[in-house]
């Protein structure tokens, strides 16, 4: 069988593994800097972004493994200077490692990219690369994987194919010494390529472990066809001691910096526009084509519109790409919206089903995929033929969560649309088949004392569009004193003292465990019959925990509503869990010292309060493979752990996400999430509806303040002794009590919201609404009248079956 045709043959399917993780690396082009320093993890907190290594029983080993590699003279000669003596002159002799390679560039498809593509002619020499070439290996195979960052997975994936392999290859490995290069498989006697892998989309390197037959083994992992397929390629080494070596060169492509670089290689000199970063944004839309496949529609050259076919499936595709500044990650696509008609309110736009979301195979870009039916009565107006010289706007708009800024950023996108006749042939000229409009958004950076990470909250978003608008309808005076050098300076906006005040502080607020001596000997009454039975509760416990459970006692009352008092297995199981790999272990890192910055327990990196939060998520993460880690869970994890041991901790966390329902809102596109907004503006409407109405007008809709409120349980914004008493009445009257404090809160705020606009109302959700309850006063009296407010089962019911 050809070469070409064993590499890239999936052998087995199931999920992935780790030891250089390309996630702690900034890929970086080399500046002039050589130095194996710049690749070497001193320990500061700047760096510690950088190599992370799982393997062969610790990161110790693995890294002494690596220095034993360049203790080795001829070894650090090559790999550090890059010089022929060394391995080059050991290739013949057997040795695994030869020197670094040169050769006349020529492009080669790779076989694993594209089945049907042209194959290489048998003489084309390995590209012009700076590379370290590994002899005497032989491919195992790869199998594709869900999960390219479990390690666990990986090792097994390891184990299956160095077992199962019956047609084993040998080969030579090209791996290159910088960021932009490409890992490639050489036929060992022709050095032709026969596969090709570029740096960006290796995601993971892992090896074998001691003591296993594997040890001789490596396996790399690669994001293929734009992200949405991983896969595992295994490796045999015929001398143990070139696994660390090959590792090492790996490490060297990835190039870590010590700060998160900016996209140009370069930091730019400070400007007034350095808290700007710009994006570009790009709308493309295919239709089905009759043949199984969509094809991308024309666009009008002159009118630069859109050329669609009445009542054929389509589907949008949104690429997202950041162009300035420090690089934000795009976490997730929290909605994919689409409305006929220009200027159109946020009420008015419509969800499209959420297909894919992942990045472009030359890494640059994000792009989001999303279902259009054209028949759903919303889209009438873009489903009917125009007149052939008119067209019609469509608004388009992409919600994305980015992991550094605080809150949903929304792009939206005016294009113009033509519904051409279904015989009508398009033989006239058309550009390109998408629409790219320019994006500026502005950052103010926050928290940086308490925060390791930078997290930002958005001041304004701005497109090209519109700042050419302001320019052509700005003010005669004001263009002529621009004109003459004196510009005119803005007035400032309306509460720009509100606006500067900083949000509160997750974690903050004390919550004191005194408590009147009548109220704690009713509660210990209380729970001696209740540990006489465990599975009745007392008749008197609702009216009790409205109240609010004293502090002193809600590790044990918690402990008991959740159901949580038998629960040995489950701790043994946690026990298990927390040794597993996490195939999200990057982001609950991330996330670990933004919980609770506020609270002394969990504001020390590495202290007894951040640990124990990062092994319960990482437990839950595995427990949970549908779910897995979602941003905000730490918050509710670190609730529990100021209250109970991690064990425990844990037990409760997966009764509320399983047996109260929270984890059914992280499900199919957040779908019963939305749900759950649609319910809260019926009860609105019913309970409030002034302010509904003005929501209305004004264009704000539940998801823009509500998100965290269901998401976290309202433990990431508002004071300890508000979120405590919460999770007491969720975990005794179910999820629905969300509602009631969603509900009490736009109640008591009413006044304050009604004289808002669109802007003023999120900033008065994001500052005052959560400060307002720092007063254990004012969080009595919202907690009280949440307790009052009857919100019927009926209206939820009636709400979804409008929904349906």
């Amino acid at each position: 069988m050809d070469d070409k045709a064993l590499v890239g043959k999936i052998s087995v399917s199931s999920d992935s593994v780790s030891t250089l993780n390309s996630e702690d690396f900034v890929l970086v082009s080399r500046l002039g800097d050589d130095t194996p320093g710049s690749s070497i993890n001193n320990g500061s907190d700047d760096e510690k972004t950088g190599l992370k290594i799982v393997g062969n029983g610790s990161e110790q080993q693995l890294q002494k493994e690596l220095e034993d590699v360049l203790m080795d003279p001829s070894v650090a000669d090559q790999i550090l200077s890059g010089g022929s003596g060394g391995w080059g002159d050991q290739v013949g002799g057997g040795d695994h490692v030869s020197q670094r390679t040169t050769a006349v560039p020529q492009p080669c498809p790779d076989p694993l990219r594209d089945e049907s593509s042209s194959e290489c002619s048998p003489s084309t020499p390995i590209p012009d690369e700076d590379s370290v070439v590994f002899n005497k290996l032989t491919y195992l195979g790869c199998a594709s994987v869900n999960a390219p960052r479990s390690e666990v997975e990986a090792l097994c994936m390891m184990t299956v194919l160095r077992g199962q392999c019956q047609l084993p290859l040998d080969v030579t490995l090209s791996v290159p010494g910088v960021s932009e290069g490409t890992v490639r498989l050489l036929d060992p006697q022709t050095s032709t390529e026969i596969a090709s892998y570029p740096i960006y989309k290796i995601m993971f390197c892992v090896r074998g472990h001691d003591g296993t037959p594997e040890t001789d083994c490596f396996a790399f992992t690669e994001s293929h066809y734009n992200a949405e397929i991983f896969r595992i390629h295994v490796f045999r080494c015929e001398i143990q001691e070139a696994v660390s070596r090959i590792l090492y060169s790996f490490a060297t492509a990835f190039r870590r910096s010590a700060k998160k670089t900016l996209l140009s290689g370069l930091a730019p000199p400070l400007t007034p526009d350095s808290d700007v970063f710009t994006f570009t944004v790009s709308l493309e839309i295919k239709e089905d084509d009759g043949k199984g496949t969509f094809s991308a529609v024309a666009k009008d050259k002159d009118k630069n519109s859109f050329k669609l076919r009445p009542g054929m499936d389509k589907k949008v595709f949104i690429y997202v790409q950041q162009t300035s500044n420090k690089e934000l990650s795009i976490e997730r696509c929290f909605g994919l919206l689409l409305c006929p008609g220009t200027n159109v309110k946020n009420s008015d736009m419509h969800l499209l089903d959420l297909e894919s979301m992942g990045k472009s195979s030359d890494g640059k870009s994000y792009i989001i995929t999303g279902s259009w039916n054209p028949n759903t009565p919303q889209f009438q107006a873009v489903n009917e033929e125009t007149a052939k010289d008119t067209f019609i706007y469509m608004t388009t708009a992409v919600d994305l969560v980015i992991t550094e800024v605080e809150e949903p950023v929304r792009f939206l996108l005016e294009t113009r649309v033509r519904v051409c006749s279904p015989n009508e042939r398009l033989f006239w000229p058309f550009s390109k088949r998408s629409y790219t409009e320019t994006f500026y958004l502005k950052l103010r950076q926050m928290e940086r004392k308490r925060n390791k990470d930078t997290l930002y909250e958005v001041l304004s978003l701005e497109s090209e569009l519109e700042r050419e608008r302001k320019k052509t309808t700005a003010s005669p005076n004001i263009l002529q004193s621009a004109s003459q050098g004196s510009m005119v300076p803005s007035p400032p906006e309306d509460d720009e003292e509100e606006d500067n005040d900083e949000p509160l502080l997750s974690g903050s607020g004390d919550v004191s465990k005194e408590c009147a001596e009548k109220i704690l000997e009713t509660w210990g009454d209380l729970l001696s019959k209740w540990h006489l039975n465990l599975s009745v509760r007392p008749k008197q416990l609702p009216a009790l925990v409205r109240s609010g459970v004293p502090e002193a006692l809600r590790g044990e009352v918690w402990q008991l509503l959740a159901g949580c008092h038998n629960n040995d297995h489950q701790v043994e199981e946690y026990r298990t869990l927390i040794t597993k790999e996490s195939p999200q272990d990057s982001a609950i890192t991330r996330d670990i010292n933004r919980t609770f910055p506020a609270h002394d327990y969990f504001k020390d990196t590495g202290g007894d309060g951040q640990d124990s939060l990062y092994k319960i998520c990482k437990a839950y993460s595995v427990y949970d493979e549908e779910i897995g880690y979602c941003q905000g869970q730490s918050f509710l994890a670190a609730v529990l752990l100021l209250h109970m041991p991690e064990e425990q901790a844990f037990s409760v966390l997966v009764k509320i996400m399983f047996d109260y329902g929270l984890r059914d809102l992280f499900k199919q596109n957040f779908e019963d999430l939305h749900c759950k907004f649609f319910q809260l503006e019926r009860l609105m409407q019913e309970y409030i509806p002034d302010l509904y109405n003005h929501f209305l007008n004004v264009g704000l809709e539940a998801h823009m303040y509500a998100s965290q409120w269901f998401l976290t349980l309202f433990t990431a914004k508002f004071p300890l002794y508000m979120v405590f008493h919460i999770i007491d009445l969720l975990l005794c009257e179910g999820i629905s009590v969300i509602f009631n404090v969603a509900l009490a809160l736009l109640k008591t705020s009413r006044e304050d919201l009604l004289a808002t606009d669109f802007e003023g109302a999120l900033k008065f959700f994001r500052v005052p609404v959560p400060k307002r309850y720092r007063s254990e006063e004012n969080a009595k009296k919202l907690m009280e009248l949440a307790c009052s407010m009857k919100v019927l089962q009926s209206t939820l019911a009636n709400s979804l079956g409008e929904l349906d």
